[in-house]
């Protein structure tokens, strides 16, 4: 039952609502990931990974709230609580302790790897029976490369 009523079908709203919730859960954690590092990042390059970790921070809060505000638009209660999140991520998770700055990059470069591949094939099943929520996935994708692009020229990978 939706206390918000879907203007797609049925089934086109059970791929986009799996896409958007997938979406939500991966982006939920890598803001939590990011910021983890951000705290535990340590080396000469500390400051300028420091303040890069929070503009990928910015980024995943940013799209997690529009692709919730879509979810909720299609009538699909989205679900970003840490139970959630913790069961249902693609992202590896973050040593414990200090993390040396090569390392912290490398953990970056993994994780934005994953996101992107897995927001990828959330935009094609979601060109097929949604645009709208295509054209989401497009911006958002695309600001996630430059991310993951800018995290592997720190460490020339």
């Amino acid at each position: 039952m939706y206390a918000v009523k879907s203007t797609l079908p049925d089934d086109d709203l059970k791929v986009v609502g799996e896409a958007l919730q997938g979406a939500l859960v991966d982006l939920v954690d890598l803001s939590l990931v990011a910021k983890q590092i951000h705290w535990t990042v340590v080396g000469p390059r500390f400051r300028s990974i420091h303040l890069q970790l929070d503009e990928v921070v910015d980024t995943a809060r940013q799209y997690s709230d529009t692709v919730a505000e879509r979810s909720s638009a299609l009538g699909v209660a989205p679900d970003g609580r840490s139970t959630t999140v913790a069961a249902d991520t693609g992202i590896s998770g973050v040593p414990e302790g200090w993390q040396q700055d090569r390392d912290a990059v490398a953990t970056m470069v993994n994780a934005l790897s994953t996101v992107v591949a897995r927001m990828r094939e959330r935009m094609t099943a979601t060109g097929k029976v949604d645009p709208v929520t295509e054209d989401i996935f497009i911006g958002m994708t695309g600001e996630l490369e430059k991310h993951h692009w800018m995290f592997q020229a720190e460490n020339g990978k």
